[in-house]
């Protein structure tokens, strides 16, 4: 028999319905297997074990009665450190925040506590949520559970690193340029980044990145990102339910290098695609993205020096710009220098590419990419220095993760295998507001091709 921290959301509420066990067993097993874990990840932040256990309690009470509130009721979820949970410290990974507490859920976390999902604890960010990798002068990085002297990625680092070492089922990220899509594809997991306004916000922090920024799950499966888009979503959204999709296999963007080996495996999930019977065409060649991948830094640096020039914009919360870490200090220095003209030229690009897009999708149903162009790499660096032999400079491993965000475009990131023991992830994007008919060809996926679930920690 498997663990109960082995479980999936799905499994797990299964096995409530059944009585098999219960929501107070659950948390206390994956509580047990977070202090087994973490030790050696470094992924949790905060942790509410009085508060999460009370939670439990009354879930196995309304499942005993019968008035389960959802699928999600009583399995146990972290909120990544970005997004506000009342009663919990909100640290951004700064110390500029140093002692906040929030008073109230962003509304996301809201949704998921209203629906009886256990929340026990938030997850590492790098500062500010900005950078591709987890690491913070509060905390410190975070490892990768397939191999922790590695990064998971960034910015949902500790949450993908939890979930993947069975710490939870389910957790709750944000991605503004691949956030939530590049740490699944490092750890095994799939990652959702919802259409634009598919979830709504609210009780949060300032938007640094704007609407770009979308809050969304990561999951062991298919299914339980699903459920939990049916508690913090809204819709109607597209659906899809043709047995054949016409698929755009994209295997580089531009000139920019990937690594040989994901290259590979991408390729061979376009394989397996077109064996299960989709018309899979591969392009041969892609610049639609690269005047947007070439500005997409500027959109967080100038809204942190916004928030650096603004700070009452944190109302009743203390926060101190010169307790920010160099590394961000030089970051909001470079969006004060910006003139307004260069920022405009971002917001251009990705209006230009919105509409390219939209007629990509009159052609095809789904794109289909490498998840990230690297594997992992060191937990203390920002970045792979090289790709394939090639100098990249910061967002060289993010070329195919930034266009979805500036497009709004639904995107996840699957499993596809391992490269010398550690995981690759592919991404499949579709068009603006078909989130469930991507859910839907990502879960026929998954079940033609199931993946492995647990590192050996």
């Amino acid at each position: 028999m498997q663990a109960l921290w082995q479980l999936s959301a799905t499994e797990l509420a299964s096995g409530f319905r059944d009585a098999a066990f219960t929501p107070s067993d659950a948390l206390r097993a994956c509580m047990l297997r977070s202090d087994a874990v973490d030790p050696c990840l470094n992924a949790l932040v905060a942790l509410d074990a009085v508060g999460a256990m009370h939670a439990a309690e009354q879930s196995g009470l309304r499942w005993r009665e019968g008035r389960a509130l959802s699928a999600l009721d009583g399995v146990p979820i972290t909120i990544k450190d970005n997004l506000q949970v009342r009663g919990l410290p909100t640290h951004w990974g700064s110390r500029a925040l140093a002692g906040f507490v929030a008073e109230r859920d962003e509304m996301p976390v809201a949704r998921l506590r209203e629906a009886g999902a256990v929340i026990f604890g938030k997850t590492n960010v790098p500062e500010f949520t900005m950078q591709g990798y987890t690491d913070n002068p509060v905390f410190g990085p975070t490892g990768n559970p397939w191999n922790p002297a590695l990064t998971p990625g960034g910015s949902s680092g500790g949450a993908v690193a939890l979930v993947a070492a069975g710490g939870c089922p389910i957790a709750l990220g944000t991605d503004g340029g691949g956030s939530i899509r590049r740490p699944a594809s490092h750890t095994n997991l799939v990652g959702f980044k919802p259409s634009r306004g598919r979830v709504p916000r609210g009780e949060g922090l300032p938007p640094i990145f704007l609407d770009f920024e979308v809050a969304g799950p990561i999951a062991r499966s298919v299914a339980d990102v699903a459920s939990v888009m049916r508690v913090i979503g809204r819709g109607p959204m597209e659906e899809w339910s043709a047995p054949r999709a016409r698929v755009l296999f994209i295997p580089r963007f531009g000139r920019h290098p990937v690594d040989p080996q994901i290259a590979a495996l991408t390729e061979a999930a376009a394989r397996k695609l077109a064996e299960m019977g989709h018309e899979v065409t591969t392009a041969q060649d892609f610049d639609m993205a690269e005047a947007v991948n070439e500005r997409w830094s500027l959109l967080a640096q100038v809204g942190l020096a916004w928030l650096v020039a603004h700070p009452q914009e944190l109302p009743g919360r203390p926060f101190d710009p010169s307790l920010i870490g160099p590394m961000m200090q030089a970051n909001s220095e470079t969006g004060r220098k910006a003139i307004a003209t260069d920022l405009f030229d971002l917001l251009f690009e990705a209006e230009r590419l919105r509409t390219g897009l939209s007629g990509l999708f009159d052609r095809y149903d789904f794109l289909l990419t490498p998840a990230a162009a690297a594997l992992p790499w060191p937990a203390n660096e920002t970045h792979p220095p090289r790709i394939d032999g090639r100098a990249v400079g910061p967002r060289g491993h993010a070329v195919f993760a930034g266009f979805a965000n500036a497009a709004g475009l639904p995107a996840i990131a699957l499993p596809c295998g391992f490269a010398g023991g550690m995981p690759v992830g592919m991404q499949l994007v579709a068009r603006e507001g078909a989130d469930d008919a991507l859910l839907a060809l990502a879960q026929s996926i998954e079940q033609a091709h199931p993946w492995q679930r647990f590192p050996d920690l």
